[in-house]
């Protein structure tokens, strides 16, 4: 028996040299194109000493850029989160004409380039757009502006989070919720004692990509913001001028504190996945417990 297992291992065990060629293919990957590039931001926005790099992050446009692209994101996440739940719930919990369709929606920003979604924003909302001679009459302004900006990222980040929970929530499937409401549970307090639980690591998940793309968020917010330094510039596009007008050290230092904020992202990503993992661990080890009673 244990000659027939260990010719099985031996026969479904790839050779030596490949195991070696493919992580040191990995590695040499990871290390041309994600190290070196990380560490050379770094390293160039210190070139000219800490004292620098300071004085470049609290020059007032740069502070303004960082501002801007905290607000938006403070402002396109959650509105993403409910959203995205809301979409989410509908499609996996329910049946009903136009399913396909709003399906089908949740991915438009996937395949739409964000250059375009942009430019859609400024066909709507520009002096020469549809609702421009409105807006205008009623000084309202969205284009090259802050509520433009935070509408471009709203756009391309929207199916972030609900991508991470259709699938979660198609697999558990609806009996635990249809239990709650059969003992007197309100549709609010299903959500909260029942669903939200079991979904909860998807949505942190969701929630943690949605905030990465909408900090850098570039090409939709080109289009939009206008460029106006000090106002409608996030730090991607602060970035972006102070590279084209050779001021590398300060132009670096603006994109390490991005990089530092998508390396704290990766961290928490992470944890998150690490915390889900063993959760299923620890939940496939306990026998199946009926549906939870919630209290009404």
């Amino acid at each position: 028996m244990s000659q027939q297992t260990s010719h099985k291992h031996v026969s479904t065990t790839e050779p030596a040299w490949v195991r070696f060629s493919l992580i040191t293919l990995a590695l040499t990957f990871m290390f041309l194109f994600l190290v070196l590039p990380l560490a050379t931001v770094f390293a160039e926005a210190l070139r000219k000493g800490f004292g620098a790099y300071v004085e470049a992050l609290q020059e007032p446009d740069a502070w303004s850029a960082i501002r801007l692209t905290f607000i938006t994101a403070l402002i396109a996440v959650p509105l993403n989160l409910v959203f995205g739940v809301a979409a989410a719930w509908a499609i996996a919990k329910y049946e009903f004409t136009g399913k396909a369709f709003l399906t089908t929606l949740v991915d438009l920003p996937f395949s739409v380039s964000p250059v375009v979604a942009g430019l859609i924003y400024v066909l709507m909302f520009g002096a020469q757009g549809w609702f421009g001679p409105w807006l205008q009459a009623h000084d309202i302004k969205i284009v090259f502006a802050v509520p433009g900006i935070v509408l471009a990222t709203v756009f391309v980040t929207f199916p972030f989070i609900a991508r991470e929970l259709i699938p979660l929530m198609q697999a558990q499937g609806s009996d635990e919720e249809q239990a709650a409401i059969v003992l007197g549970a309100t549709g609010w307090q299903t959500f909260w004692h029942v669903t939200l639980p079991n979904i909860q690591w998807g949505l942190i998940y969701g929630v943690i990509l949605c905030n990465a793309r909408a900090m850098g968020e570039f090409g939709a917010v080109s289009v939009v913001s206008g460029h106006i330094r000090g106002q409608t510039n996030t730090m991607p596009l602060h970035v972006e001028i102070l590279y084209n007008e050779y001021q590398s050290v300060a132009a670096f230092a603006v994109a390490s504190l991005l990089a530092l904020l998508a390396l704290v992202t990766l961290v928490i990503k992470s944890f998150v996945e690490w915390q889900f993992e063993r959760q299923e661990k620890a939940a496939a080890a306990l026998p199946p417990e009926p549906a939870p009673a919630v209290a009404v």
